[in-house]
């Protein structure tokens, strides 16, 4: 069964017609439809761990968590940490199919990218949306990751390879589990299709929201071990510790 809506379809009318604000309704005044107010007052994440991108205090340093134990990823990419009104914005395209919002976070994720690759950042060979379980697909109707790859498959010219990783077992909610429970939660929930080549490659596997980390931890160990070279991260935002937030 095809869940996968006809994303180009869904968010022509709000991107093409009327280029207002999302967030607001004023006129945009940008490429994008998000104005410059909107756009300064979102929760830019700023100081981060240099590999799993924790909100820190202070910038160019490794969390307590990479330093202890360098995790199997290289590096996280993410604009936003996990506040007000990305939270929103982010749940609204997840579970009210708000595409429209979902295409604008995955347009900023691309320009951020953009500006990483032109600092330096080695630029992937695929994209690897996070698989959703077919129940869990079903009930949803599409999966937020796959359509954040695809949006940001055709804006940086990367190809995008949404069948590569699976989720053949349904398993519960990450965000109903504390950080142990996750874990256990993902041991053996995924795998490669059948044939699957990443001997040498540098691949990054998308997501909307990185939490723990254990998902993201759980994908590049697999790839990793599969001969993938390098595993990097991309994701709209990224929550701070319990005790941060």
């Amino acid at each position: 069964m095809h869940c996968q809506p006809h994303i180009k379809a869904l968010v022509y009318k709000c991107l093409n017609i009327k280029q207002l604000c999302l967030l607001c309704g004023e006129p945009a005044g940008q490429p994008y439809p998000l104005c410059v107010t909107c756009e300064c007052e979102l929760p830019w994440l700023e100081e981060q761990c240099l590999r799993c991108a924790l909100p820190l205090p202070l910038q160019d340093l490794l969390c307590v968590q990479c330093s202890r134990r360098s995790p199997a990823f290289e590096q996280v990419v993410a604009p936003w940490h996990y506040g007000f009104p990305i939270d929103t914005l982010i749940s609204r395209f997840k579970h009210q199919s708000q595409w429209p919002l979902g295409h604008l976070l995955a347009q900023q994720l691309g320009m951020a990218l953009q500006h990483r690759y032109a600092e330096g950042l080695a630029q992937p060979n695929r994209l690897l949306p996070v698989p959703l379980a077919r129940g869990r697909l079903r009930q949803r109707g599409f999966n937020q990751a796959g359509m954040i790859a695809q949006w940001l498959s055709a804006q940086l010219g990367i190809p995008c390879d949404a069948q590569l990783l699976q989720r053949p077992h349904d398993t519960p909610a990450q965000q109903t589990l504390g950080a142990k429970a996750r874990q256990r939660n993902l041991q053996r929930a995924f795998s490669l299709k059948a044939g699957a080549q990443v001997q040498g490659l540098h691949l990054a596997v998308v997501d909307d929201v990185l939490t723990t980390g254990a998902t993201a931890q759980a994908l590049a160990s697999l790839l990793l071990k599969a001969g993938a070279r390098r595993v990097d991260v991309y994701c709209l935002a990224r929550t701070p510790k319990p005790e941060q937030g």
